[in-house]
């Protein structure tokens, strides 16, 4: 399993931010320490290597023995389905344009 990278974001604006910014690029707030939004913990970006050290908080996903859910490509005739409700759509909306302007 490869192992993610912990995302840092400012406290200010919610932006995400490198871990070694010092300043966001966003809303201008200087940064002194990490916080754990779990516990409030506050320190160093070092000292967040694997979480938080105070209560082992970490922002990576937990996998509950769910099945990972994929997205299925369309079907055929949905895109052909799409194309005739486009083209009806089109006729009647002809259909109300000719019949308004009369």
């Amino acid at each position: 399993m490869k192992k993610k990278k912990p995302r840092f974001f400012c406290d200010g604006c919610g932006a995400e931010v490198a871990a070694s910014t010092e300043r966001c690029p966003r809303c201008g707030k200087y940064f002194s320490s990490i916080r754990c939004p779990r516990c409030g913990f506050s320190g160093a970006a070092d000292t967040f290597g694997n979480g938080c050290p105070a209560c082992g908080y970490s922002a990576k996903p937990v996998n509950r023995g769910y099945p990972r859910q994929t997205r299925t490509p369309a079907s055929p005739a949905a895109s052909w389905l799409y194309a005739v409700c486009v083209a009806l759509l089109v006729m009647l909306l002809g259909i109300i344009f000719a019949y308004v302007t009369r």
